[in-house]
């Protein structure tokens, strides 16, 4: 890449060539030609570039992620194969079922319909295959994740049902010590039938076991794990890994789950090892994932946990983990059903999985132990992986990954370097303000998009009025964000102009057409290599920090730059310069965009749908926020891949009709809003909101206050409840001045009703704590005992500020034992999920701080412990409010929201 400042300098000229000869071959090649010299670009030129780059990465969008298999019946599977329509009969009769949550009477119709089907693949299975069918009941356990959204908590469950599969060789005697383990979940949170989280992962399965049990010539076992308790905090995964005899067998773990609802099943995680991203990239027909999930995922930015962590923590094991994540804002609402399943989703995840099965199965070797490899090297065996239109899958280490960014790093700065030195003074200024114009445009960009981000809920019904139709995002946000970069790149186009006009007006005069002409051109020369610039600062970065995703900076990098010196750089002010290429734009971004443009816009569409379930604890996110990460998202990738296409609009005329074409589109999208026209929720994009009847006992100990019984109505989704609340009518106010808290979360903002709340429940199902001991010597310990009723679900936090430490019973086994303990915002927190038989009377044995001499509570009224108990049960007053509830509205469900009815209290400090 030439970085030099292309004019006629005699620091900056071939060898040979003096200044005069320069523009004499100027002036004669401006006089001979001067209409064709001048630096001039059609409108519509532009306008079909940017058309086109659009078509092409919406192109490249729709090949990669949309373009799915076509599904295969048995005759057309064959008995080894895989077919989608026989999976689909397994997704039909789950979901038939309705949401089946651990304890409910439909998870037991669900795992007895999964045993049934195991059986039936044992009986037809192929001779010289042993299949063996467990139906495993996990004892009580307690799961305590150092990382992840679990942090801080301990997860405890009991009666917990699985069904296990597992499929060897007859004939090859050490082939079940060493396992490929495939697992999934068969429950579902209770606000959904689960037709994509989990029901498509668990007929993905199925369909698979029945497939490799006719196969034949295995040196490895494969165990199929149909879990439940997964939506309760991963415990299906952890009693299994902890309690099950064949745990000590699996060397790899595959993990198929959902966040969304069908498309393509991607890995977005893999490893720590290497070895089965490796191998599923030289088999996967349909290869399909990316780092960068994984990288969003590790980061913390999407809030959620699979079973893979489990593996992975707990059992020390490397593998896959599958999801399907289109149409995310369906996720753990009344919308992931079957009807909304895509044709092909099923069969791409079945062959891509079969195949790579097939293929480890068969290897010589799994990883030699079921530990993470412990080497000084681990980082550098990382993978990065990425596929290109769905197609081929790229997988090198990050050793690999160091010399290649590493060399083109110094290559890079190489250059430049010495194109500054050869360039002198003119060129590093001519640097630094095309740099500048890279900043303005960030600015601008970003200044533009957020500034609507931030008015569009004042004037909007809806905070987050376009997540049923994604697509007026384009209008809301980057129809400002372009035309933000216009202007911030315009302005360093200004400063560089001005600048360089004072450079040529040093040396000796050019007619002043040319001189302008001159410095038009260089100007738009350095506008594009800027772009490179700030590529090779990002790679820079990503490579110190062993980012994978930093290759998309190495792709948006080497491409143009390489356009650029093959077509670009051997110009010099000797031969009469000419406008950038338009070959120079087509061939640098041919690359990018063929790689990258499928991710963005889908990253783009996940996080849209992330936005239904957004707000947390609801009320106490600004209304703004969503907006404001989706504008910023959006301005960010404009900035970065719109900056090579932007330096060629400075010598044409498109500058008013861009404008023009972004404001309008603006305005439309607004106008459509505004109108109503589009809806900013629909029955099949709904509202995530909670209805629970909700009997306070707070403070309540020993039967010295009352208790008090509303119905709770409050959304995860940004906005107001007043629509809602139109429709449903019965009594319901709302606002922030009660706070609701519901021990894993509180509603800041929400809506409660008291009339006729008093059915439907008895005092009989109120959990209470009794105070066995309470010894107050150097030592304080106390002794609690817990009775959750009726309740098998249920989540207690302890109050860190006073307990240093605590011991966990259920029916007299330690659960829990001293030491270790970690804490979220200043709370120990038990999570306990269970099946029918579950335990409801608990032990806790309490270690209070040495300086904690409390006997009175805080200003914050801060208790010792705090409880809530869960009920999948519909009180008269709740079921009216049902019914009534808008179509565009979905009740949520998570490990820590409550069901319909729960029941709170709490214990004082001063005891």
């Amino acid at each position: 890449m030439d970085s030099r400042p292309e004019s006629s300098s005699a620091k900056s000229e071939p060898a040979g060539v003096d200044d005069e000869e320069v523009r004499d071959n100027i002036v004669r090649g401006q006089s001979q030609s001067q209409s064709q010299s001048r630096p001039r670009r059609s409108p519509l030129v532009w306008l079909t570039l940017f058309a086109l780059i659009t078509y092409s990465s919406w192109a490249v969008y729709q090949y990669q992620y949309e373009s799915l298999p076509p599904p295969l019946t048995a005759e057309q599977a064959g008995k080894r194969g895989f077919s989608e329509v026989e999976a689909m009969k397994h997704v039909k009769a789950l979901t038939q079922l309705g949401p089946h949550p651990v304890g409910s009477d439909a998870l037991d119709l669900a795992l007895q319909y999964v045993l049934a089907a195991a059986e039936k693949i044992k009986e037809t299975a192929h001779w010289e295959a042993d299949v063996q069918v467990d139906s495993f009941r996990s004892k009580a356990g307690a799961n305590r994740l150092v990382s992840g959204m679990f942090m801080g908590k301990t997860l405890v469950y009991s009666d917990l049902n699985h069904v296990v599969l597992r499929i060897f060789p007859k004939y090859v005697s050490e082939a079940g010590e060493n396992a490929i383990l495939v697992s999934s979940h068969i429950d579902t949170v209770f606000s959904t039938e689960g037709a994509g989280d989990c029901s498509s992962c668990i007929a993905v399965m199925l369909e698979l076991a029945r497939g490799i049990s006719q196969w034949a010539g295995f040196k490895h076992a494969v165990i199929f794990l149909f879990n439940t308790g997964e939506e309760e905090g991963l415990n299906g995964a952890h009693s299994f890994i902890t309690q099950h005899p064949w745990n000590d067998t699996v060397r790899v773990a595959i993990d198929l789950e959902a966040m969304g609802i069908g498309g393509k099943s991607g890995i977005f995680q893999a490893g720590p090892h290497p070895w089965a991203i490796e191998n599923f990239a030289l088999v996967a027909k349909y290869p399909s994932g990316q780092i960068v999930a994984q990288d969003l995922f590790s980061s913390g930015a999407i809030k959620s946990a699979t079973d893979f962590q489990v593996y992975q923590e707990v059992a020390g094991l490397s593998g896959l983990d599958f999801a399907y994540s289109e149409n995310s804002a369906v996720y753990h609402t009344k919308n992931d059903k079957l009807e909304l399943l895509k044709p092909g989703s099923l069969q791409h995840l079945g062959e891509n999985m079969l195949s790579f099965l097939i293929h480890i199965a068969a290897s010589s070797h799994l990883p030699k132990s079921n530990t993470i490899e412990e080497e000084e090297n681990t980082g550098l065996n990382a993978a990065t992986f990425f596929d290109i239109l769905g197609t081929y899958m790229i997988v090198y280490r990050q050793r690999f990954a160091n010399i290649l960014h590493n060399s083109v790093i110094m290559q890079s700065l190489l250059i430049w370097a010495t194109s500054l030195r050869m360039g002198g003074y003119p060129a590093a200024v001519s640097l630094a303000l095309s740099f500048l114009s890279v900043i303005l445009m960030w600015i601008f960009a970003l200044g533009f998009s957020v500034l609507i981000a931030f008015i569009l809920p004042l004037v909007s019904s809806s905070p987050v009025p376009y997540v049923a139709s994604p697509w007026l995002v384009v209008g809301l946000f980057a129809a400002p964000a372009l035309l933000g970069a216009l202007t911030g790149q315009h302005l360093g186009y200004l400063f560089l102009q001005t600048y360089l006009s004072n450079v040529y007006s040093k040396r000796k005069p050019l007619p002043p057409a040319i001189q302008a002409d001159l410095i038009k051109l260089e100007a738009e020369r350095w506008l594009y290599k800027a772009g490179s610039v700030q590529w090779l600062i990002l790679l820079i970065l990503g490579n110190y920090y062993k980012i994978g995703s930093s290759y998309l900076a190495l792709v948006w990098l080497v491409p143009p730059a390489f356009a650029y010196g093959l077509l670009e750089a051997t110009l010099s002010p000797v031969r009469l310069p000419k406008p950038l290429k338009l070959a120079t734009l087509i061939m640098g971004l041919a690359v990018p965009i063929l790689i990258s443009a499928g991710i963005f816009i889908r990253l783009a569409g996940t996080i849209i749908g992330t936005l239904i379930r957004f707000d947390r604890n609801p009320g106490s996110t600004p209304e703004w926020l969503g907006n404001v990460i989706i504008a910023a998202f959006i301005a960010v990738v404009m900035c970065l891949t719109l900056v090579y296409l932007l330096s060629y609009v400075h010598l044409s005329g498109a500058k008013r009709s861009i404008v023009l074409a972004t404001c309008l589109l603006f305005g439309l999208s607004v106008t459509v809003i505004l109108s109503g026209i589009v809806p900013p929720f629909t029955e099949d994009t709904a509202r995530a909101v909670n209805v629970v009847h909700v009997v306070d006992t707070t403070g309540r100990f020993e039967g010295k206050q009352d208790t008090t019984s509303y119905v709770s109505l409050s959304s995860v989704t940004p906005g107001k409840l007043n629509k809602e609340v139109e429709q449903i009518k019965e009594g319901f106010i709302c606002g922030r001045d009660k706070v609701v808290d519901f021990v894993t979360f509180s509603v800041k903002y929400g809506c409660w009703t008291y009339d006729d709340t008093e059915s439907g429940w008895s005092k009989s199902d109120i959990p209470t704590f009794h105070v066995d001991s309470d010894t107050k010597s150097s030592e304080r310990i106390t002794q609690v005992s817990l009775d959750a009723k009726g309740s098998i679900r249920w989540v207690l936090a302890i109050n860190a500020e006073e307990i240093e430490d605590f011991k966990f019973k259920v029916n007299s086994e330690e659960l829990v034992p001293l030491g270790d303990k970690s804490s979220a915002d200043g709370w120990h927190i038990i999570q306990f999920s269970g099946g029918k038989n579950a335990p409801t009377i608990f032990d806790l044995t309490l270690f209070w701080k040495k300086n904690s001499t409390r006997s009175t509570h805080k200003a914050d009224g801060r208790p010792l412990l705090k409880l809530r108990t869960d009920m999948d049960r519909i009180t008269p007053k709740t079921e009216q409010v049902l019914l009534k509830l808008p179509p565009w509205c979905s009740l949520f469900g998570k490990s820590t929201s409550p069901h319909t009815l729960a029941f709170l209290t709490s214990l004082p400090v001063n005891l």
